[in-house]
């Protein structure tokens, strides 16, 4: 658990700060994209390691639960979580928990964080084969039950070009941003995840721009 769990969340550290503002503005455009088709599960990813990913997932739920929509955060990164991390929470039972047996249990371990409208669903124990997990059948299960309980479910996964995990649920959730860190990620990767994503029909709906003046910044 971290011993500080509020140095990543600044839209709660400081909300009048310009990064605060561009996470507003960002829920506002979600708000646009999805006038012409729902937009309840988004799943947020990267191309690689250390673009700000997960901190981008966390913020933007709590600006989300601050305008009174019920959000749910989950940990799908079953290879290296932090958003048990980010919100001080502990980790002994989360999404892994529901494989764990062969009935699934009837409640969702989800955390209260102490922001109002706003839960998380961490990793749980790590699997073995977090692929086996993350592309079973249960798992899209699993998402309807999730969006049964929120406005919006946000996906935090391991980056796209590393792993196969993200490709896995991006055709079960309504809508995937990327996040793009201006000065490390690549050209050809960039161009390479949206092929992936186009491989499995998958609908990108836009990205987040880190490291710019205003971050983070949605670009359709």
């Amino acid at each position: 658990m971290s011993a500080n769990p509020s140095v990543h969340l600044i839209t709660l550290t400081d909300p009048r700060s310009p990064v605060s503002e561009a996470y507003r503005t960002l829920c506002t455009n979600l708000a646009f994209v999805s006038l012409d088709r729902p937009l309840r599960t988004l799943l947020i990813a990267s191309t690689g390691s250390e673009e700000g990913k997960s901190t981008n997932v966390a913020n933007l739920a709590v600006t989300l639960a601050e305008r009174d929509i019920r959000t749910i955060v989950v940990d799908c990164d079953l290879r290296h979580p932090v958003q048990h991390l980010i919100f001080g929470l502990p980790n002994e039972r989360g999404l892994s928990s529901l494989f764990a047996d062969a009935d699934p249990p009837e409640d969702l371990p989800l955390q209260e964080v102490g922001v109002k409208n706003l839960q998380v669903l961490p990793s749980g124990p790590l699997p073995d084969i977090p692929s086996h997990v993350l592309g079973s059948r249960r798992m899209p299960q699993v998402i309807a039950r999730l969006s049964e309980q929120a406005d919006m479910v946000l996906f935090d996964v391991p980056p796209l070009m590393a792993v196969p995990d993200a490709c896995m649920l991006a055709s079960h959730v309504d809508g995937v941003l990327l996040v793009v860190s201006v000065g490390r990620t690549k050209r050809e990767q960039l161009r390479r995840a949206q092929q992936r994503l186009a491989q499995v029909q998958a609908r990108l709906v836009g990205a987040i721009m880190n490291n710019v003046p205003q971050e983070p910044r949605l670009w359709g």
